[in-house]
């Protein structure tokens, strides 16, 4: 076919310790342009070497990727998987306490464009599959709000009319200007937590019911292992037991390997009194971040931490009171404040940190893992997808998935995130 080829620049905000973060779209401070090549044809699957058959993997990390990995391997491929991780439960850490926000073309010209766009069509299929109800996912708006709560003009008209949750004269007090960031064709949301819960019900589901009987087992793995022959036995715990597989792979978020680092988010969930239908992101008032959810509750966040090599346990992350009464005023005041009564002026029923993983490049790590980095044959990697790791759970599985049952993935083309681009790179270290 007749490929066209133009150059495209995409200009990303950036913000310190805000790498690919939704609210950098309209975030003041700097600009980073990036010059790429964007072509028409469809890009070619990225394949590995030849393949035994594989009937059995071994998922080091029970986050969002992690599940969606052992669900697609159940669903497209009938095979079997054993999730390990350190907690003993899936979802423990960043993706189950995220805010789930889901944007189909945020990522659009950037290396995880296309990622991106086929993870926003496969949650709207796992909802359709699972229910809605059942993991909190439905369509909304989105909107940039620049508010300032000192302001003595209030503003009319147009000012207001993507403010979903300015409905009284007292609410929309602090509210300068708005601008659409998306409709319902564009936004959605998803529950995290209960999204990783029930793609692991569907891939654990026992043989005798028809699934393919995956299982999760509490441990600490430090490595992969192979016999004499070189060939994968499986995955060694910190005991020393070995959990054997045909294929492993490594997702542990910012805990996967040595070149890992995390940014720690704090997070409150505040009750709302009605039902909103509109995530917003906050200029002024420190520029927080607002999730709402359609049980009557908005999730809130802002303020991240700079990167770190992370050294808390998953799920057992600090809580800091002043990161958290921080996200409080600043939601507070930019809704209108409390003596006002504002949306988001309840008491939070909900504090909470996590690290969001992320990599020296800011991209994801997706692919074969070399034994210089740890790995070796049917050994593979996925971690480091930041603020965009719900979003891009389902289409990292399911292009994992496919990569380790088929040598290649169908819908992606994961060659942006190949591992051998940090030579560096050791896993579990």
């Amino acid at each position: 076919s007749r490929r066209v080829t133009s150059i495209l620049i995409l200009t990303l905000i950036v913000s310190k310790g805000r790498a690919f973060s939704p609210f950098l779209l309209r975030s003041p401070r700097s600009s980073l342009t990036y010059l790429m090549l964007s072509s028409s044809s469809s890009p070619p699957p990225q394949s590995s070497s030849s393949k035994p058959s594989i009937k059995h993997v071994v998922i080091v990390g029970g986050g969002v990727v992690g599940t969606s990995t052992a669900y697609y391997l159940a669903e497209n491929h009938e095979i079997s998987s054993t999730i390990i991780d350190p907690s003993g439960t899936i979802a423990p850490a960043a993706s189950g306490k995220a805010g789930g926000f889901l944007a189909l073309d945020w990522n659009d010209y950037s290396p995880v464009g296309r990622l991106a766009r086929r993870s926003f069509e496969l949650h709207q299929e796992i909802a359709d599959k699972l229910g809605t109800d059942k993991i909190q996912y439905r369509r909304l708006t989105c909107a940039s709000i620049r508010v300032d709560p000192t302001a003595a003009a209030k503003p009319k008209g147009k000012k207001l009319e993507y403010v979903e949750w300015a409905q009284t004269e007292d609410e929309a007090a602090a509210v300068l200007a708005a601008q659409p960031l998306g409709d319902e064709n564009t936004i959605a949301q998803v529950h995290p937590k209960l999204l990783c819960q029930s793609l692991w019900d569907v891939a654990s589901t026992p043989k005798e019911d028809g699934g393919v009987g995956s299982n999760l087992i509490q441990g600490k793995a430090t490595g992969a292992v192979y016999d004499s022959d070189g060939n994968l036995v499986g995955v060694r715990l910190e005991d020393d037991s070995i959990i054997e597989g045909d294929a492993v792979m490594f997702s542990c978020g910012p805990w996967t390997a040595n070149i890992m680092t995390g940014v720690k988010y704090h997070s409150v969930v505040i009750p709302t009194d009605r039902t909103l239908s509109q995530c917003v992101f906050f200029s002024g008032c420190g520029d927080p971040e607002v999730y709402v959810r359609p049980d009557n509750t908005a999730y809130c966040c802002g303020f991240p931490d700079a990167p770190i090599p992370v050294r808390e346990e998953p799920g057992q992350e600090e809580v800091r009171p002043e990161a958290v009464q921080r996200i409080i005023d600043a939601v507070h005041d930019a809704s209108g404040g409390t003596e006002t009564g504002g949306a988001l002026t309840a008491s939070p029923s909900v504090e909470s940190s996590c690290y969001l993983p992320t990599t020296p490049d800011n991209l994801p790590i997706m692919g074969a893992l070399s034994k210089e980095c740890g790995g070796g044959p049917s050994c593979f990697i996925a971690t480091g997808h930041s603020c965009w790791g719900i979003l891009m759970g389902p289409a990292s599985g399911e292009s994992m998935a496919a990569l380790i049952a088929t040598g290649k993935s169908k819908h992606v083309n994961l060659d942006s995130f190949d591992p051998s681009r940090f030579r560096d790179m050791l896993v579990l270290k």
